[in-house]
């Protein structure tokens, strides 16, 4: 096509476009609806923000490694001093024998900064590695978001592309219809043909006409679906490309799924939970602590009232060993191994799932290929045989039963078309899903 008669096309559309004040739908390419619903997808939204809240865990861990500071005071008045028994025997007196004896004063005024930190303990810094695979784990998934949203939009564009075929194809049986039941009519009005003749041809005219309102209701259906998923209005008037595009049967290198990626990542987890469970069974745990402040005492009876504070500072290290839990650990250790277990059985059936369905998809996608192409010939074949027929009867030659039987026999021609399209796509799709390039464009 040249420059020119481009030029002269798009502004033919801006005269139409700008002399009416009807609503047009706008035409999207499958490539404007994929970039449209990996912005706006709701579904990819939801897992962007699981990805930044399994970032701010592994923060939030990472942080139980700095030092915790916490401001403590408190003010009792002792309405009753606490009562002590004190041994005469330091006194003096006889052995065995206790006097009853209250200390302190009944203001007591207490003020202070307390520090605690984590020197090592094997659990926190088993949560932080963890943390760091659940973080390849959101990854993960979000990139399974993206993979499922490609492949339920381009599902939905092909779906729609495939009844505007079905739609298109009904348009011309109603024109050749039509046409026949003007024919029939004019023929009884001749006394050519008979009555029944003309409502034969005027039911089919009808059961196409229904037909085609099912299949419009449908592909308004599937846009509706097709604009859920990408996230804009579902007033907007949207149509897709009429041309299907079919590639000529690719092979696609298979790479990693991120089903397997997701179980390693998690056989990842595992391992390394297993290990936190083993260090924190065997391994101490030590904290650095320390507390700087006062302590406050007053007396408010005459003549010896007062209220003093005396300066009170301490550090410390504390060491803590398991020495026994009930067995939880090792419980809790046997568990992860059976998980472990669970998981290779898991990632062994995926492996052998994506086998088949990759053969599968190979062997379906290329039946449909040929299907295609006997099908288009078939089209053509029954197309022709209607044509003929529609002169036979004209020259009496043929009678309008042999014509509807040949419209029938383009019709199922055409919808084995369709049918042949429509698995070819979908095993096309299904084998860019399974070898992890659905997203390649």
């Amino acid at each position: 096509m040249s420059v020119n008669k481009t030029i002269y096309q798009l502004l033919f559309s801006l005269i139409l476009l700008g002399g009416s004040t009807g609503t047009y739908a706008q035409t999207w390419s499958l490539e404007q609806c994929l970039d449209t619903a990996m912005v706006n997808n709701k579904k990819l939204k939801i897992s962007q923000n699981d990805r930044r809240i399994s970032e701010q865990k592994r923060k939030e861990v990472k942080s139980n490694l700095l030092p915790k500071i916490t401001a403590n005071g408190d003010y009792k008045y002792y309405t009753n001093l606490p009562t002590q028994l004190m041994p005469l025997s330091v006194f003096g007196g006889p052995e065995g024998q206790y006097r009853e004896a209250q200390f302190g004063v009944p203001h007591n005024i207490n003020a202070n900064l307390m520090l605690n930190m984590p020197l090592y303990n094997p659990e926190l810094y088993g949560g932080i590695k963890a943390t760091k695979v659940a973080n390849q784990v959101a990854e993960l998934q979000y990139q399974k978001a993206e993979e499922e949203v490609y492949f339920d939009v381009t599902n939905l564009y092909y779906n729609a592309q495939i009844i505007q075929s079905q739609i298109a194809f009904i348009d011309s049986n109603l024109i050749n219809s039509k046409q026949l039941l003007k024919n029939v009519t004019l023929l009884n009005e001749q006394l050519l043909a008979k009555k029944t003749d003309v409502n034969k041809v005027a039911l089919q005219v009808k059961q196409i006409e229904t037909k085609k309102s099912l299949l419009e209701s449908k592909y308004a259906q599937v846009v509706n679906g097709l604009k859920l998923l990408m996230g804009v209005s579902l007033d907007q008037e949207i149509d897709v490309e009429n041309k299907i595009v079919q590639t000529n049967g690719l092979n696609y290198s298979s790479k990693t799924s991120l089903d397997i990626q997701l179980i390693d990542a998690k056989y990842s987890l595992l391992s390394s939970e297993l290990q936190t469970l083993k260090r924190s069974r065997f391994l101490p745990s030590a904290y650095l602590y320390g507390s700087y402040g006062t302590m406050g005492y007053g007396y408010d009876e005459k003549p010896n009232d007062f209220l003093k504070f005396y300066t009170v500072g301490f550090a410390g290290v504390k060491v803590t060993y398991p020495l026994f839990n009930g067995t939880v650990t090792n419980k809790k250790i046997n568990q992860k191994k059976i998980e472990l277990e669970n998981n290779d059985l898991r990632k062994s059936l995926v492996t052998d799932q994506t086998d088949m369905q990759t053969r599968n998809a190979h062997l379906q996608r290329s039946v449909a290929k040929q299907t295609i192409n006997e099908s288009e010939l078939q089209v053509e074949l029954a197309s022709s045989i209607y044509q003929q027929t529609l002169l036979e009867q004209k020259q009496d030659v043929a009678n309008l039963t042999d014509v509807l039987m040949a419209d029938n026999s383009l019709r199922e021609a055409q919808q084995n078309y369709i049918t042949a399209i429509i698995d070819y796509l979908k095993a096309e799709l299904e084998l860019k899903k399974i070898t992890g390039n659905i997203t390649t464009k």
